[in-house]
């Protein structure tokens, strides 16, 4: 078992514990080699350190800022995703089953929230779903346009050096 894993003994602080756990680790070499090594903090920024770090997390790793938001804001934003690109939904069985899914984990974090309380709004269901349909009968009406509006093709200009032909 490593020494990490050790429970702490009775009588100490749990400071002098950590600290002790720390200086044992140094003496081990865990924080030999690690990337940074040796290279100066930058803090040239305006002080908003965690910002940095974040920013520099979220390119080193990949991942989207979306990823590093607390449960709540990433279930508001994911709602407003799914107003967005709801008319890229192929039938009103996804858009349900979409609203069913994101409406089904909102309730899951308000049963237990965790952190500070941040109302999440439940998905509309039947507004998505009449979002949907305006959105397909929108595009239905687009791709029936008369053509008398836009001419098929522009009309034939004579070139100059084919007078005679």
């Amino acid at each position: 078992m490593g020494r990490m894993t050790e429970r702490k003994p009775q009588g100490m602080s749990f400071r002098s514990w950590v600290d002790q756990q720390v200086a044992d680790a140094e003496q081990r070499g865990v924080f030999d080699d690690l990337p940074g090594a040796g290279k100066p903090l930058d803090l040239a920024d305006d002080g908003d350190f965690t910002g940095k770090w974040l920013r520099d997390y979220v390119r080193r790793e990949g991942v989207s800022f979306e990823d590093a938001l607390p449960l709540p804001l990433r279930l508001r934003k994911e709602s407003e995703r799914l107003a967005e690109t709801i008319s890229q939904f192929p039938s009103e069985a996804a858009v349900r089953a979409a609203a069913g899914d994101l409406n089904r984990r909102i309730m899951d974090w308000r049963r237990i929230p965790v952190g500070p309380p941040v109302y999440v709004k439940l998905a509309d269901e039947e507004a998505l779903v009449a979002a949907w349909q305006a959105a397909r009968e929108k595009a239905a009406a687009e791709r029936q346009e008369p053509a008398s509006t836009t001419p098929a093709r522009p009309p034939r200009r004579r070139l100059p050096w084919r007078r005679g032909r």
